[in-house]
């Protein structure tokens, strides 16, 4: 496992080093200079010289660029140019907000999802089975800021139950919090209760078909313990993987959700430092978004050979 771990860690090595290139390129060639935009439109020309110098950008790019790997690999991403913040305390404060809310919705969106697909392959054709896909196509289609925006109408401004916009911390007050969560989670839930629980019943028709389960029911064992004893690993492996591209995704697309409801995000963030042109910001985001990819992506193939007994470390 550790020799696995440790190929894995250095596979991802060129991934983050190509990343980084893209992102500092793209953040390079946006029209607009990032000294005079820190100084306003009233800066002299010598002012400007002279905080380009102090930025390092009159600097040719590759030294640019091996200064600013440097200083990322020290944890020092810069200031915000529009607040002069600190920029990796500021997304690592807003990604808190995120994460709070995508791993509560990614974990409840499974453990609903999952069990409907494999109840749905295990009454495959009939009514059940029926209703349950017709549910995942209609939650695959449904756009999520419409939906959460239906939401807003319906809960917060004809009902009244839960407030439309405004964000609190766990920390701060956990009712408070989960009143104000409560609407960005349902709609993310439905949203990806769709793909979990199509992949979740495709995985089990597949195993369930495998010579090793009509064994099981050979033996005389109840069809709940075929499914859980014997099925449930296997089929819940490609579906494992599915999850976490969506808890990946989840992470870098939140942006929509985010400006729905008001909340403090990281996606909302990355959208407000983009319209700012605040490019030490936008660079930090753009990095640990891709961070995040590369880490979860290891997190399932390090957990795939405990669900999948065939795949081996």
């Amino acid at each position: 496992m550790v020799r696995f771990l440790l190929l894995r860690l250095f596979t991802a090595l060129p991934t983050l080093i190509v990343v980084s290139l893209m992102v500092f390129v793209l953040m390079r060639n946006i029209p607009g200079d990032p000294a005079a935009m820190m100084l306003g439109d009233l800066a002299e020309p010598g002012q400007v010289a002279a905080m380009r110098s102090a930025m390092g950008l009159d600097r040719p790019l590759p030294v640019q660029y091996l200064i600013w790997a440097g200083n990322v690999l020290q944890g020092d991403l810069g200031r915000s140019i529009a607040t002069g913040q600190a920029v990796l305390p500021l997304i690592l404060d807003r990604f808190q907000v995120s994460a709070t809310i995508v791993l509560v919705a990614v974990a409840l969106a499974t453990l609903i999802a999952v069990p409907a697909g494999m109840l749905a392959a295990w009454r495959q054709d009939r009514a059940t089975d029926i209703g349950i896909v017709s549910a995942a196509t209609l939650s695959m289609s449904i756009p999520s800021f419409w939906l959460g925006l239906m939401f807003i109408l319906f809960f917060g401004l004809w009902l009244g139950w839960l407030p439309v916009v405004g964000y609190t911390s766990f920390a701060r007050d956990f009712w408070a919090a989960a009143t104000y969560s409560l609407m960005p989670v349902a709609t993310m839930v439905l949203i990806e209760f769709g793909a979990i629980a199509r992949m979740a019943r495709a995985s089990t028709i597949e195993v369930a078909r495998l010579d090793y389960i009509t064994h099981a029911r050979a033996k005389g064992l109840s069809e709940r313990q075929v499914i859980w004893r014997h099925a449930f690993r296997n089929a819940f492996a490609p579906t494992w993987t599915l999850i976490g591209l969506i808890l990946a995704s989840l992470l870098a697309n939140i942006a929509v959700i985010e400006t729905v409801f008001t909340i403090p995000g990281l996606g909302r963030l990355l959208i407000d430092s983009i319209y700012a042109r605040d490019y030490p910001v936008v660079q930090g985001c753009l990095l640990l978004v891709a961070f995040l990819y590369v880490a979860i992506n290891l997190l399932v193939d390090l957990v795939y050979p405990l669900l999948d007994p065939r795949v081996t470390a």
